[in-house]
């Protein structure tokens, strides 16, 4: 039986001490007092109910804001995402939403297969966090549509907190012997939700130097109900070789509607760049970058030397520059089992009701096309949508147990020309802005 096959018993079990537990008012563990739950608070500068409203200034000056709802089967969505860092006099918009776009699950003995976000109830699995599940932040109050238990609805899920990340960046100045330096700062939202013995942490890091990373990790638990010594195809767990677990694939989309400034007229563009060998008089080998403008819709692949950026139709940093969000991918296993995992990006036209990468539910009339890869028709772009596809195979291993260590998949956007400097300049480096002296 596969990971998935105790599902519903596992679930039931969740939902009675989840009940149990909002009903005696207790917490599981002991945490911070800032991270009980407890309503949003008011942030006057956000486009959304105070309920739903998420406004965090870091303590390097950075601010971010956006809203947030939770759908039915995508989860968490965040809507309206701006970036202020210091000394821009406005918020800038980055996205107009952001959400999950699928988690495509298929196993390595070609007996099941799940698309875990629109078939097996990701999002009506929203799990309660403790205090100390959310160190120093916040534990928002969602009311899950669709909830498993229907007269509890309401799970304390989404956290939001801040976090240190190290060196923003380091400059010895020969000239002064002085050494600059800061430790960067991240807002991060986050929620769990249980598919089977999986438990997928959705994790949005907003840093203070512009960049969101988007990353889910899986945790739980190996399913000991899904160990077969016979099908050849998993890693022995446990004593001896007895006990196989049956190795699969979990397969990540994202859906990123961009609204760079405020218009979601942005424009796609591809860089490629070859490398010569050296020739005579030369030191070394001639790289040569070609930019290509998307203009029509897109199935991309990673490549050496290749990325894309969304550029901003209507927006200019302080230099002049066109202010545009470069994707930055992370580790991938591409899966080629399905045409919608055979590449690593997509760029579609927007349509309201293409909401995921597969198993996308027919609220686009008979005959449209149910995943992503199908979407690419030729269609000229004024309204692209950015759809990124994260893969990793998994074969158990004895570490794996008991509980699972995370496993994190995800992708970053970097800001490249959003501001004329870095935003986290000091200021006795602020004239040191292209050419000087």
């Amino acid at each position: 039986m596969p990971e998935y096959g105790f599902r519903r018993a596992r679930r039931a079990a969740a939902v009675g001490l989840a009940v149990a537990a909002l009903t005696a008012g207790a917490t599981t563990a002991a945490g911070p007092a800032a991270a009980r739950p407890g309503p949003a608070a008011a942030a006057p500068a956000a486009d959304c109910s105070a309920a739903h409203r998420l406004e965090q200034k870091l303590s390097t000056g950075t601010t971010w804001r956006m809203c947030w709802h939770y759908d039915s089967k995508a989860g968490l969505v965040l809507e309206k995402i701006s970036y202020q860092p210091r000394g821009e006099p406005k918020p800038i918009r980055v996205l107009n939403s952001a959400r999950l776009g699928q988690i495509h699950v298929p196993y390595d003995d070609g007996q099941h297969e799940y698309s875990d976000l629109t078939d097996e109830d990701f999002a009506q699995a929203l799990m309660n966090l403790s205090p100390a599940e959310c160190p120093g932040g916040t534990i928002k109050t969602v009311k899950v549509p669709d909830a498993i238990d229907p007269e509890h609805p309401d799970v304390n899920g989404l956290c939001t907190t801040t976090r240190s990340r190290g060196h923003a960046y380091r400059l010895h100045d020969t000239g002064t012997d002085k050494v600059h330096q800061a430790q960067g700062k991240d807002f991060l939202v986050y929620t769990v939700n249980q598919v089977g013995w999986y438990e997928y942490i959705t994790e949005w890091r907003f840093q203070d130097d512009g960049t969101i990373a988007m990353n889910v990790g899986a945790t739980g638990s190996l399913s000991w109900e899904d160990y077969d010594a016979g099908d050849g195809r998993g890693w022995p767990v446990g004593k001896g070789a007895k006990a196989y677990a049956t190795s699969h694939s979990h397969n990540v989309f994202w859906r990123l509607d961009f609204g760079l400034d405020g218009s979601s007229k942005t424009r796609v563009e591809q860089y490629d760049s070859a490398v010569s060998p050296r020739t005579a008089g030369q030191r070394g080998p001639t790289t040569k970058t070609t930019r290509t403008e998307v203009t029509r819709e897109l199935a991309g692949d990673l490549k050496d030397y290749r990325w894309w950026r969304v550029v901003s139709a209507t927006g200019k940093n302080k230099d002049g520059h066109a202010r545009s969000y470069e994707i930055v991918p992370g580790a991938t296993t591409k899966y080629p089992g399905r045409g919608y995992t055979r590449h690593d990006l997509y760029v579609t036209e927007y349509n309201p009701c293409e909401l995921f990468a597969s198993d996308n539910p027919a609220i686009c009339g008979r005959g449209h096309p149910a995943a992503v890869d199908k979407w690419i028709g030729g269609q000229t772009l004024t309204h692209p949508v950015i759809w990124m596809n994260v893969g990793f195979h998994h074969i158990a291993r004895d570490e794996d147990q008991q509980p699972m260590p995370v496993h994190w998949q995800g992708f970053t956007i970097a800001p490249r020309d959003v501001t004329a400097m870095n935003p986290l300049t000091p200021r006795d480096l602020a004239g040191q802005n292209g050419h000087w002296h």
